[in-house]
């Protein structure tokens, strides 16, 4: 999220909060792809990471972008923390770590998010490359230990990161060293958010391990083929994983908001300054529990819907449906993993066909098989056979569903195009991750420096 939320609209009841979330219902022929990617900067001389201050750094790439696209640059503290484009262009922010990441705009095509996406890493590579900067598309910092990785200077950060430490044992790994590309995207109806959202759920771990990116931490193997995904198994899970109510047939709006008021939240904002608000939930906000506390202390739409994006299940309910369970990769894996949601949740046939998929696979199946993919990959158990078996099925169910969007770019090529690095995984059977491996302990004669350079964007 590019900037946090300053809507003064008071909140006067529980329902609400559902009306909010059932706000986002669109007919289908207003559908778009709102996708996102994060990636490592570093300096090409030594691949260091790069700081936020000075000549050559995370604020001098937001200024230098903001001077050229001419967006709206966001302020933390009188720093500069992203941009934003206005009218539906998208925003650029920061991560924790300094990840640097691009909100696409909300485009009606793949063929317009890849495009966007190439553009966006174009002229990124323009303003970097003066500085001695390059960036790197993979799920997971190889070398960097999280004392060497630079710490952004985001009120919001600062919070999580004296918070996260308390709840999780990877909190911190999580902030400062992942990356991710996700896919946001729509739906009709309450109905039709709960159907997406079930099927999200339970082939998350699907995305997981054909995207698994991230098998180095601190200059090795770290056992993982998606360390970013053993990563959050243990963050926070009062606030992530797959909570079991999301795979009910009755699931709703309502559902989603009595979970969301009883997790703790990070922070309010009053007149540009955070407020740690770490030891209260939503719903004690709600009943007066800042009252003295803070001026004005009751709650507003804005605190809603920034409580909303500090929320981390493997699919995520705003206005629209977050696809977040997959790791960083190079330019193509940013259109594939669009175009694998895509296919999936925006044709009905193929919607319905992936639910079928999986309609016997109960809560315990989802989280026994997110256990099991962070290691396993492709090669872990599933249905008695492997992962390998269902992400082929998914793949060809999302290649139906993209066939028969038909939307073609100048050239006469459907949206299915971009599924062809799913289809090199599949034809290899082996993913990123095990590529790098094989590199490691082969021709980078156990190093990981070359990933630096051979994966940069």
């Amino acid at each position: 999220m590019a900037r946090d939320t300053t809507d003064q609209t008071p909140i006067q009841s529980v329902g609400e909060l559902a009306d909010y979330l059932a706000g986002g219902c669109k007919p289908e022929s207003a559908f778009r792809i709102g996708t996102e990617h994060e990636k490592f900067a570093f300096f090409k001389t030594d691949h260091s990471p790069v700081p936020y201050f000075g000549e050559a750094s995370i604020s001098a790439l937001l200024t230098g972008m903001q001077k050229t696209l001419g967006w709206e640059p966001i302020m933390d503290g009188g720093k500069i923390i992203g941009l934003a484009g206005g009218s539906g262009q998208g925003a650029i922010s920061i991560e924790p770590g300094g990840q640097f990441e691009l909100s696409g705009a909300a485009v009606e095509t793949l063929h317009e998010t890849c495009k966007e996406s190439n553009q966006h890493l174009a002229m990124l590579r323009e303003i970097a490359e003066p500085m001695g900067i390059r960036f790197l598309g993979i799920g997971g910092s190889p070398k960097w230990s999280l004392a060497e990785t630079p710490r952004m200077p985001k009120s919001r950060y600062e919070i999580m990161t004296r918070y996260m430490p308390k709840v999780g044992s990877h909190g911190l790994d999580m902030m400062y060293r992942t990356c991710t590309i996700q896919v946001n995207l729509d739906f009709s109806s309450e109905a039709d958010m709960r159907k997406k959202m079930r099927v999200g759920m339970k082939l998350q771990p699907i995305a997981t391990a054909l995207f698994a990116s991230s098998p180095f931490t601190e200059g090795r193997p770290n056992g993982y083929r998606s360390w970013r995904g053993e990563i959050w198994r243990d963050t926070d899970n009062a606030r992530a994983g797959v909570p079991a109510f999301t795979l009910n047939d009755d699931f709703g709006f309502a559902d989603y908001v009595e979970w969301a008021l009883d997790v703790p939240m990070y922070f309010v904002v009053r007149d540009g300054r955070y407020h740690d608000c770490t030891h209260i939930t939503f719903r004690q906000f709600m009943n007066g529990a800042l009252k003295g506390e803070i001026k004005d202390w009751e709650p507003t739409l804005g605190d809603w819907t920034n409580h909303l994006s500090t929320l981390f299940p493997d699919v995520r309910l705003k206005r629209f449906l977050e696809m977040r369970g997959a790791d960083g990769g190079p330019w193509r894996r940013i259109c594939a993993l669009s175009a694998f949601w895509v296919g999936l949740l925006y044709d009905q046939d193929a919607l319905d066909a992936a639910d079928a998929l999986t309609a016997s696979w109960s809560h315990a199946d989802v989280i026994a098989l997110r256990n099991a993919v962070p290691t396993g990959g492709l090669d872990a158990p599933l249905a008695g056979g492997t992962v390998y078996d269902i992400a082929r099925e998914t793949v060809s169910i999302s290649r139906g569903g993209l066939k028969r969007r038909g939307r073609l770019n100048g050239e006469g090529q459907d949206e299915s195009v971009f599924l062809g690095s799913l289809d090199e995984i599949l034809a290899k059977r082996t993913t990123l991750a095990d590529d790098l491996l094989s590199l490691y302990k082969g021709r980078w004669n156990g190093s990981v420096e070359p990933v630096f350079d051979e994966y940069q964007y």
